[in-house]
């Protein structure tokens, strides 16, 4: 299964990067029909996850996703995922 990797790390306090990044990569997703996409935005304070959960709770962005999930085992790891569905014949 491939999926897309992004690590927020090195531009935690860039705006305007992380939403690139992150649009980036949604549109990656979409283009290339990736099923997944895992999100690390760290441990820390949890203020970088939820800067990322609410640019992915905006209208125009979920309606391009099927659902998020949180690693149940490491709160410092967010998966968005897409569903696809194959055209009939």
């Amino acid at each position: 299964m491939a999926r897309i990797k992004i690590d927020l790390h090195p531009i935690f306090n860039d705006t305007k990067a992380i939403d690139k990044a992150l649009r980036d990569a949604i549109r990656e997703a979409i283009d290339c029909k990736i099923t997944l996409i895992e999100i690390i935005p760290g441990k820390g304070s949890g203020a970088l996850k939820e800067k990322v959960i609410r640019f992915l709770e905006k209208k125009e962005i979920k309606q391009l996703y099927h659902r998020i999930e949180k690693d149940p085992g490491n709160h410092g790891r967010l998966w968005v995922h897409f569903r696809f569905t194959n055209p009939r014949n």
